[in-house]
């Protein structure tokens, strides 16, 4: 039978294409972008001790492929990106996202290198006049899902160890997820969530309702922000679900908010740069607009500095004062 390290099939293999009018890189408070399972409302006693912002089980950060250019993986799927350049077809996009997915559970590192190679391969026939780079000669080691104490943070998530090392922790999450920093990786995020113990001190001083929320995340309503930052080609396609009217894609060199997201723009290497904060459903109205404006100009701040981009734009103060 197919399953780790001996699969046959069972595998799903999609192609996206970067378009004008849906996002390929989505950012907000939408629920597929939920990185913990959580209770799904479970009043059983398990469900009250679980801790459910210790293992990112939904949706662990995904790694880069390399140096991250050739694409991502996480451990049940990868994602190989093809710029589309001069001399391609002229209904081919600016950018695919070839993705193979085992359709499985127990995924292997040798299953990810499999899937890795159906991606790549998959990405050569599609008649996209570019050169993709070379996979890596590792096996793909499973994608970290454990978080930390945020305090040490490294990796993609070190600017947060600095600025809550600085500034205080506060309500902010207290544990983190990062990926590698690696300066020519195109898509670089950072997860960051509150454990069941800071949660107090989240709900401390709320409305009566906005307590009773931030104290649900104990059982069932994890409290997190994410960072992520789209360099290039992966820039121009972000955007977030409306609820009211067709999903909004963000245009580069704008600086704004919505649906649970923040985003500033910059110029990096003369190509649009996009970083965004994105956060859990209403945990960023328990935070203060001082607190979140605050939190995410380090973010930029270090995300700007690290890959020497120019022409920052951020967010009006008013973008950050949430009712």
């Amino acid at each position: 039978m197919p399953g780790p390290g001996k699969s046959k099939g069972l595998f799903t293999l999609t192609v996206r294409g970067s378009s004008t009018s849906e996002p390929m890189n989505w950012i907000g408070d939408d629920s597929e972008l939920e990185p913990f399972y959580g209770s799904i409302g479970s009043d059983s006693d398990d469900s009250k001790n679980s801790d459910f912002t210790a293992v990112a089980d939904r949706r662990p950060e995904p790694q880069p492929l390399g140096d991250g250019v050739l694409g991502w993986y996480g451990n049940w799927y990868t994602t190989v990106r093809v710029e589309c350049g001069p001399g391609s077809s002229k209904a081919a996009p600016p950018l695919l996202h070839v993705t193979a997915r085992a359709d499985y559970e127990d995924v292997s590192s040798a299953d990810r290198q499999r899937l890795a190679r159906l991606a790549r391969s998959a990405a050569d026939r599609i008649g996209c006049r570019t050169r993709l780079p070379e996979l890596p000669d590792d096996q793909l080691a499973a994608a970290p899902s454990v978080l930390r104490p945020a305090r040490s943070a490294d990796g993609s998530c070190r600017w947060f160890a600095q600025h809550i090392n600085k500034q205080g922790q506060g309500k902010l999450p207290d544990r983190f997820l990062a990926t590698s920093a690696r300066d020519a990786n195109p898509v670089e995020s950072c997860l960051l969530a509150v454990s069941p113990d800071q949660v107090g001190q989240v709900a401390e001083g709320l409305p009566f309702d906005k307590r009773r929320y931030a104290r649900s995340a104990r059982t069932h309503a994890p409290l997190w922000l994410r960072t992520v930052s789209y360099f290039g080609s992966e820039a121009r396609t972000v955007g977030y679900e409306r609820l009211t009217s067709e999903d909004e894609i963000i245009t580069t060199g704008t600086a704004g908010q919505g649906g649970g997201a923040w985003w500033a723009s910059s110029v990096c290497d003369g190509r649009p740069a996009l970083h965004t904060l994105s956060s859990s459903y209403l945990y960023d109205s328990m935070l203060s607009a001082q607190t979140l404006s605050s939190v995410f100009h380090a973010y930029v701040d270090d995300i700007t500095k690290q890959r020497g981009c120019t022409q920052v734009e951020y967010p009006a103060a008013e973008d950050f004062r949430r009712s």
